[in-house]
């Protein structure tokens, strides 16, 4: 029964630490509960104790994974139930594993693993099929920014690190206490622990209380039409959306106006990227750019391209029932005075919904199961490199981050390696309504500003749209479901981070170190801890 209830203190702990609405301190508490499970059941003689420590940790998971993410039932029930239980079961997995390990190495040696084989846990979650980064722990103090300024150095890494550090010598305290009886023995140990939460926090009070915001000075406006994707979006002309956005511009517009930014996908009605000269829409803008020749109009668009040639069949290309192939786009696409459009697809795709993982060997198994979150069913095709595209302000250079892409630390700073020096996010969060899913969107991005130290305009259909600087602070937003424009400054920077140079260099040292214990260890007998 203790176990058991030692179980529920953790997914509750680190449920409660969560983003928008918890308070991050628990995160360094929140794994020491379910560490104690582990050793008392490896320490007594019950049988079957892999799947024991599999189904504490389960509870565990699924709580803290269900409390901060339930919000994905809203947009589709079979989703948000893949990626709650499917998550958690990674989870218990590494403690399974962990166990492994302790029985054969020494505490320090097992814990070192442990740390390690989390955070290249989070490292796959970036990078393999089945993305799903949501949870990763360095996420969690989004809402706590002053506290991680130092994210210029480490990315979101070093908050994981950060978090299981503490943890663990918090565990290591209380089992020291639980042998010792004694409190001068564990003093010492209780200082480093203040010290290993309290630094780093001094730290990065320093670093935003002295930072300098220094660049251009750049007019923008993020749209925000206010578009319900279930009954309408899809059923509005794009002549028809055209005319919205260009009516919401208006009421904020200006002769000093450098950028207009509408939401992800906002032009859904499929345009085949041929005919896009030529389309009805297109001349609107084009018009109104026109009328304001210094102005730039990013915005989030629907493409199709069908493919005549059999030898252009990519990986992602789709198969219709009347015999062709296509490419399906979910697009940024920027307009200004020059002839050329210039695009960019979105390439970190929505599992279910954008992207069908591992479709060669799923596919055959349980059909087309993509999830229909507004009239389409197609893969998306995506490109290889990050693009940012370029202003009639010299100036001025932005990075086109799509949706889900501003989850992804390590990828948003190839924007930054290619010459951008303002980002803009647009999304459309509609799908989760009134829940935590857009705040935790919108709590992600001041993650990604202070990585990479840029200014960020964000547009979203339903909201909240927003402008955030390079500290993480939101300097102005539009309430979510209200249609508006937000006008404001950001400011642009050219220098770069160490982290957007070195990347998510954490996660490789610490792939290293546990597959070089997990090697050396495994092959050793069960020893006593």
């Amino acid at each position: 029964m203790k176990n058991f209830l030692f179980a529920i203190l953790s997914g509750l702990l680190l449920a409660f630490a969560w983003p928008t609405y918890g308070f991050p301190i628990l995160l360094f508490i929140g794994f020491v509960p379910i560490l104690f499970v582990e050793r008392h059941v490896r320490l007594s003689d019950i049988k079957w104790k892999k799947i024991s420590i599999f189904g504490y940790s389960y509870i565990s998971f699924v709580i803290w994974n269900f409390i901060t993410t339930n919000w994905l039932q809203y947009a589709d029930v079979f989703g948000a139930s893949f990626a709650i239980l499917v998550n958690s079961m990674l989870m218990a997995i590494l403690m399974v594993v962990y166990h492994s390990i302790a029985k054969r190495a020494t505490v320090n040696i097992s814990l070192l693993f442990l740390m390690c084989l989390w955070i290249a846990f989070e490292k796959l979650h970036l990078g393999w099929d089945f993305s799903w980064p949501w949870l990763n722990l360095g996420n969690g103090f989004s809402e706590y920014f002053t506290w991680i300024q130092w994210y210029e150095y480490t990315g979101t890494f070093g908050g994981t690190l950060w978090v299981w550090l503490v943890n663990i010598l918090i565990y290591k305290l209380i089992v020291k206490y639980q042998i010792q009886k004694s409190i001068n023995s564990v003093k010492s140990n209780g200082i480093i622990i203040l010290a290993v939460i309290i630094l780093p926090i001094l730290i990065s009070l320093t670093i935003y209380y002295t930072y300098n915001i220094e660049g251009e000075q750049i007019n923008v406006i993020a749209l925000q039409p206010n578009i319900d994707p279930y009954s309408e979006k899809y059923n509005v002309s794009n002549e028809e959306i055209a005319d919205m956005l260009l009516k919401l511009a208006d009421t904020k517009i200006n002769a000093q106006t450098d950028l207009v930014v509408a939401p992800e996908t906002v032009f859904a009605d499929n345009v085949k990227i041929t005919q896009l000269e030529n389309a009805y829409f297109k001349r609107k803008l084009d018009v109104y750019i026109s009328e304001h020749p210094n102005l730039n109009i990013l915005t989030g668009i629907s493409f199709i391209n069908f493919i005549t040639d059999k030898s252009l069949v990519k990986k992602q290309s789709n198969y219709h029932k009347s015999g062709f192939w296509y490419d399906d786009y979910n697009s940024a696409m920027m307009l200004n005075a020059s002839d050329d459009v210039q695009l960019y697809h979105k390439s970190k795709l929505v599992v279910g919904v954008e992207t069908l993982p591992y479709q060669t060997i799923i596919k055959p198994l349980i059909g087309d199961f993509m999830i229909d979150l507004g009239g389409t069913l197609a893969m998306k095709t995506t490109q290889e490199e990050r693009t940012a595209f370029t202003t009639t302000n010299p100036d001025l250079k932005v990075g086109p981050i799509i949706c889900y892409e501003s989850v992804y630390g390590e990828f948003v700073t190839g924007y930054i390696r290619n010459n951008a020096n303002v980002l803009a996010i647009i999304t459309n969060d509609a799908w989760w309504g009134e829940t935590q899913g857009h705040k935790q969107h919108l709590s992600y991005a001041r993650l990604r500003a202070i990585e990479t130290r840029r200014d960020i305009v964000r547009s979203a259909n339903t909201g909240i749209s927003a402008l955030i600087n390079a500290k993480g602070d939101i300097t102005s937003s539009l309430a979510y479901d209200t249609q508006g424009a937000l006008s404001g400054t950001v400011t642009t920077n050219e220098k770069i981070t160490f982290y957007t140079w070195a990347g998510d260099y954490i996660a490789r040292i610490a792939m290293f170190i546990a597959l070089f214990v997990f090697l050396i260890t495994m092959y050793r007998k069960s020893r006593v801890s």
